[in-house]
């Protein structure tokens, strides 16, 4: 089966951000300055194009040396001049936060649901190729195929087919439990071949890393890819676990790592295939997933 590249164990996608935490916060000793600046080290990262990022041997030392240079440039200006580089109403965000991050991680949960297909795609291809974010609505119609590449076109007409195969084939909710709780056996088994018989030929996944952690950009096309890609990243290791559970009202997977969740999987199921994966890793839309009960 043809391996996907860039892609990574879950473990390493968090392991890496952690150390370059880490670095950060030894070098300016505040968790969310830490945080501003290792994001920014990430944006550099993805600022690259495909070719230089494959000429990089050891993207995290890459990295690290980013996060070292950003620190050491904030920590030359005046102490007077470095809350500007910081982003906008930072000291109040730690205090007022979690009520903000409540109502926006509840929008997102509904979001992907309430959009069409075409919105749906797209919104997924404005994170992963950098469209301007006012550009969403006019994307998803036909004035907007002039914004996207002949490769993303086809990929917003893929999610556009997969999604109506879903509406066309709706699943029966003990069917849809039992197709999921599958795919979850076939990655604990680490069986490409089996995961890739509950996929449809045409899958496509989507990553959405945020920009915030090393994940992959673009999505990835074919059943046999899309098996490969899910068994890499939920690489079987004593501190990941993957268990079924109830996301944006549907049956999805949850993978924790370390007992943090790392990622959180949509399943679009049309029949008895699976047409569509989303993989959220973006550590801003898990805060809630994260973040302790009362």
């Amino acid at each position: 089966m043809e391996p996907v590249i860039d892609t990574m164990p879950i473990g390493e996608l968090l392991d890496e951000r952690r150390h370059l935490l880490d670095v950060a916060h030894w070098m300016l000793g505040s968790d969310i300055v830490a945080e501003h600046v290792t994001d920014e080290a990430y944006r550099e990262w993805y600022a690259l194009s495909e070719h230089q990022r494959d000429r990089i041997g050891a993207p995290r030392a890459w990295l690290t040396r980013v996060v070292g240079s950003i620190s050491l440039a904030r920590l030359a200006l005046p102490e007077r001049d470095r809350g500007a580089q910081d982003p906008a109403g930072v000291g109040s965000r730690e205090a007022s936060a979690p009520a903000l991050e409540d109502d926006l991680d509840a929008l997102w949960a509904g979001a992907l649901d309430a959009l069409t297909p075409a919105e749906r795609a797209a919104v997924v291809l404005n994170d992963a190729f950098g469209s301007a974010a006012g550009d969403l609505a006019s994307t998803a119609g036909t004035a907007g195929r002039d914004l996207l590449g002949p490769a993303d076109t086809e990929l917003l007409d893929r999610a556009r087919h997969s999604l109506r195969a879903r509406a066309a084939r709706p699943t029966p909710p003990r069917v849809e439990d039992e197709l999921v709780d599958a795919v979850r056996q076939a990655c604990a088994d680490e069986d490409a071949d089996r995961l890739a018989t509950l996929l449809d030929p045409d899958a496509v996944a989507y990553y959405d890393g945020g920009g915030k952690v090393r994940a992959l950009t673009r999505p990835v096309v074919g059943g046999p890819r899309v098996a490969r890609s899910l068994l890499t990243l939920l690489a079987r290791q004593p501190r990941t676990t993957l268990h079924t559970r109830p996301v944006n009202g549907r049956t999805g997977l949850v993978a924790r790592y370390d007992g943090q969740v790392a990622a959180v999987v949509c399943l679009d199921l049309a029949g008895s295939r699976v047409v569509q994966v989303w993989v959220v890793l973006n550590p801003d839309k898990l805060r809630s997933w994260n973040r302790p009960r009362a």
